[in-house]
């Protein structure tokens, strides 16, 4: 997946891995960036369709 966003990569790459805590931390970091209107959505956005299309590994 291509995204202009570190966070998203590290959330693809945590999904892959299994790691369900680090996937909530970097979702809700991202949550808070948009709220407090410091990240314009794009960053969101790519956050869910990585959600979607990158399947979760399991942790081992």
């Amino acid at each position: 997946m291509e995204t202009n966003h570190q966070s998203v990569r590290d959330y693809a790459a945590a999904r892959e891995r299994g790691d369900r805590d680090e996937t909530e931390r970097l979702k809700n970091e991202a949550i808070a960036r948009f709220n407090t209107r410091t990240t314009d959505g794009t960053e969101l956005r790519d956050m869910t369709e990585a959600s979607m299309t990158v399947p979760f590994g399991e942790q081992g």
